[in-house]
């Protein structure tokens, strides 16, 4: 079947969001791929539909995790869900066991959320993240903000309003970062990610993602001086 053709879906949670609570992802821990999941991707490799569906179905959450993690809009997690997914069937052929299938397609999927990011730059109405709202309607800190405030400021109004003002400058400051200098932060500070698997996962060396990440904290420093 032609890739361009594909409409892959996932499985959800019913409630309208398909990855439920923001999680870290991270590489460690994947291993190289059992002998199962090999069988399982030369089948897909030569052409089983149902081989590539149960491929989808293994990692389709992570995927989606990886997605709303890095660009935080519902939408676009979607879009580049499809999109990653669609990268990875036209791929597979080439993929050739020297990784884990796990880091071989998170490298296809960060590389999608970069390109969005970057297309997104050029669009600053797009830049706002999605922040959640309270029965009230009120804005709550975005998912990657909640994960740093305590249970207390709920309950405190002040705290709360201070924490929602705290995660909009967090927003702000991080779209003044360069596409890839906002990645890399959020895969080292959001995701837990090592730096040696942010390089494998970006293609590129420790080296690079250690300079990324130096010039991303130097200008969210500057950005945030006085606030926290």
């Amino acid at each position: 079947m032609d890739a361009n053709e594909m409409t892959i879906a996932w499985s959800g949670n019913g409630s309208g969001d398909p990855v439920g609570a923001s999680a870290s992802i991270g590489v460690a821990g994947r291993s190289a791929g059992s002998s199962e999941e090999r069988a399982l991707i030369e089948r897909a490799q030569g052409g089983d539909r149902e081989a590539f569906e149960e491929l989808v179905h293994r990692y389709d959450r992570d995927v989606l995790r990886i997605a709303l993690n890095i660009l935080h809009k519902t939408e676009d997690a979607r879009d580049v869900y499809q999109e990653a997914f669609l990268k990875i069937y036209k791929n597979l052929p080439r993929f050739r066991f020297e990784c884990s299938f796990y880091t071989w397609a998170y490298r296809i999927v960060t590389n999608v959320c970069l390109d969005h990011l970057r297309r997104r730059s050029s669009r600053p109405e797009d830049q706002a993240p999605d922040l959640a709202s309270n029965q009230n309607g009120d804005p709550l800190p975005g998912d990657f903000f909640e994960r740093q405030q305590d249970q207390g400021a709920l309950s405190d109004p002040e705290r709360r309003m201070r924490g929602i003002e705290i995660g909009r400058r967090i927003s702000s400051a991080l779209d003044l970062l360069t596409p890839r200098e906002r990645m890399v932060f959020e895969m080292k500070h959001y995701q837990g990610l090592r730096l040696r698997a942010i390089g494998d996962a970006l293609g590129t060396t420790e080296e690079t993602v250690k300079n990324s990440l130096f010039r991303a904290t130097r200008k969210l420093r500057a950005q945030l001086e006085g606030l926290l």
